[in-house]
């Protein structure tokens, strides 16, 4: 059979036929991809003609489109739906990837051509795209001589293979760390609807009769704030915490410190002081002193207020706390003290009411959007769902993958990822995947959410409308691919919409009665906004800080004890709170040491809340939600891409800078 991903898929938009295709397609399509894009760009270098835009840039645009369709499929199915023989596949597979990156950005005769083009004369766009790509060698390092190339290359090989085996070592070590339970008494205070997610997890594990609690990837176990067993919630909370620096073959102390290292190397051969300087030269922010001014600013108002909770956290449970205690008699506080009980609000938050009349009906009234499931069309796995969705003229706009439940295949998490990206220069339009880990009910019962929950549903949609509403000329610039301190902007602008009242009355509503959440409740909810911000504050912070302890270190400052350094930066940081572990310890920071992009950008989500922030006022000074307001907020930020400076489209929105004031006020941090 010929492979199928050897040309364009027939299928709508390009959606890739995941059933036409197995471990071999993949590795055959890579390896022939990465050949042919070298001969592409070879092509490029020996064209006799003098280097011009359209023979260099655009050359370099169109380059790579076998490479990127089995690219795209294959790390879909890495992160989403891993076999033994796609993981080792991927180990396998990604030094090849890294390898094949520096191939072209230390083409010294491809870089002199790019030089050679003059931007003047060129559309904004064109001009963008030369200076984007100039800037892409000098980070790659085409400056160095030949033995700081060859050391370079070795580096970003080795940083390749160290990155997968974290993520894998991960993925496994949550699984490995679920928590398994003889009886269902061990489980009270949970919702029956979760009891029973867990008997069902038990019994694909092959433990029939008994109850499998699963983790998530941060810190904080959600089950932790509805068990009544202390001690089940110590086990939970350990487990939890525990992942990745236990001992054994899942302990990731090892790869972290040569990671670590390897990076503080690559940060002084290219250049700067320490990574993390590296990182944020390519960001919106202007440089790594003012990240670090922000975050240390933060920190002290948000222990603080961790601090006043605590205190009634302890008034309440009448004992000395721990930190496992802390979620369950937070939310004994926001029953007692706000009369909001989160678990007796999941009846009225059902997936798919939730998805159709929640998370589309907001696009729907913003933007004029519709969307068509399309039964015919399948993903990578049964769970998937895949909508098309229509322009307010009916045109086609894109597909939307949307798969929701967690798995043994699947890394935890959520995120949202591009299996076509738009360009009008390649005639494509996007399709975009939004994954979730939500516990799987037993067939015939419904999906209810909590809270947070129902905000990752939001919070990723945001990324996938980034994603569909993507209209740039040159693929390079499409949706998402904007600096990491900015990705998370779009997404986080759209969880205002959660709570909005014309959103929130049409899909809270029971699952089995129809009945709406009451409007007192509704009200105690917003009432309760505040109540959990320093935690939420001082958690997200540890990890942020952390992350940064990390990239500031030179060769010989690497740790040769991982926890001894995570505990001395939070010291160092004012965030060691006993009660209040980092989002993310070292053992599982996925975001940071498996290749997800965020190393030493971490802090993207709260300097990215800080556009949110202003952007939320933006739409409530200006109506709210509107055709008028969705239609500005996406040709003027959403559908830009990378395509111009992307603080220059939120000036554009806002007209002006934006303020750190909306942000502390949201936060309770004035």
């Amino acid at each position: 059979m010929t492979n199928p991903l050897f040309s364009p898929s027939a299928l709508p938009y390009g959606l890739p036929p995941f059933a036409s295709m197995g471990p071999t397609q993949y590795a055959e399509a890579v390896t022939a991809g990465l050949a042919q894009h070298l001969t592409e760009i070879q092509a490029i270098v020996d064209n006799p003609a003098a280097a011009t835009f359209e023979n260099t840039a655009v050359a370099m645009e169109e380059s790579g489109q076998l490479l990127q369709r089995a690219a795209a499929s294959f790390f879909t199915l890495v992160s989403a739906d891993a076999s033994a023989e796609i993981l080792a596949l991927e180990t396998e597979l990604s030094p090849r990837f890294s390898a094949h990156q520096d191939e072209i950005y230390l083409n010294r005769a491809l870089f002199e051509r790019f030089t050679a083009i003059a931007t003047s004369g060129l559309d904004p766009e064109s001009a963008r795209l030369v200076e984007e790509y100039l800037k892409e060698f000098r980070q790659s390092g085409i400056q160095l001589d030949v033995p700081g190339q060859h050391r370079l290359k070795g580096i970003n090989a080795e940083l390749s293979k160290l990155g997968t085996e974290f993520g894998q070592r991960v993925k496994e070590g949550m699984k490995s760390a679920a928590v398994l339970l003889d009886t269902a008494e061990d489980l009270a205070g949970l919702p029956a609807d979760d009891i029973a997610s867990a008997a069902e997890a038990a019994r694909t594990a092959g433990h029939e009769g008994k109850f499998l609690l699963t983790l998530i990837q941060p810190s904080n176990q959600p089950a932790m704030a509805a068990l009544e067993n202390r001690a089940v919630r110590r086990r939970l909370f350990e487990a939890s915490t525990g992942r990745g620096i236990a001992g054994g073959t899942l302990d990731v102390r090892d790869l972290v410190t040569s990671m670590v290292r390897l990076r503080a190397e690559k940060a002084v051969l290219l250049g700067f002081s320490n990574y993390a300087e590296f990182v944020v030269d390519s960001q919106t922010a202007p440089d790594f002193g003012a990240v670090q001014s922000m975050l240390n600013r933060l920190a002290p108002a948000a222990v603080r207020n961790a601090d006043a909770e605590a205190d009634a956290l302890a008034e309440i449970a009448g004992h000395p706390l721990e930190a496992w205690d802390w979620a369950y008699y937070s939310a004994k506080v926001r029953r007692e003290r706000y009369a909001v009980d989160e678990q007796a609000l999941r009846p009225y938050f059902e997936l798919d009411r939730v998805l159709r009349d929640g998370v589309f009906f907001a696009a729907t009234s913003l933007y004029g959007i519709t969307f068509h499931e399309r039964h015919d069309l399948a993903g990578y796995h049964p769970d998937v769902r895949v909508w098309e969705v229509r322009n307010p003229d009916g045109t086609e706009l894109g597909l939307f993958l949307g798969d929701y439940y967690t798995r043994a295949s699947k890394r935890g998490g959520a995120w949202m990822n591009s299996l076509v990206d738009q360009s009008e220069l390649l005639g494509t339009r996007p399709v975009v995947i939004n994954n979730l880990n939500i516990s799987k009910p037993p067939a015939g019962e419904p999906t209810l959410l909590t809270l947070d929950e129902l905000r990752t549903l939001f919070h990723e949609f945001g990324h996938a409308l980034h994603g569909l509403f993507s209209n740039v000329t040159y693929p390079r610039f499409s949706g998402t691919a904007v600096p990491r301190d900015f990705v998370e902007y779009p997404s986080q602008v759209n969880e205002m919409w959660i709570f909005w009242p014309g959103v929130l009355a049409n899909y809270a509503r029971h699952h089995s009665t129809g009945e709406p959440l009451p409007q007192d409740v509704v009200d105690r909810l917003d009432a309760a906004r505040l109540w959990g911000e320093g935690f939420a504050t001082t958690e997200y912070l540890g990890a942020a800080l952390l992350d940064l302890a990390w990239h500031v270190l030179d060769e010989a400052g690497v740790p040769d004890d991982v926890l001894v350094f995570e505990a001395k930066s939070l010291v160092a940081a004012g965030l060691a709170h006993a009660l209040i572990p980092p989002r993310y310890r070292t053992g599982y920071f996925q975001h940071i040491f498996a290749g997800a992009g965020y190393a030493a950008g971490y802090y993207s989500y709260i300097w990215s809340e800080v556009l949110d922030a202003e952007t939320v006022d933006w739409f409530t000074e200006n109506g709210g939600l509107t055709r008028a307001n969705g239609d500005t907020f996406r040709n003027e930020l959403l559908s830009r891409g990378n395509s111009r400076d992307p603080l220059e489209s939120f000036r554009t929105l806002r007209g002006r800078d934006a303020r750190l004031e909306p942000l502390l006020k949201r936060r309770g941090l004035e």
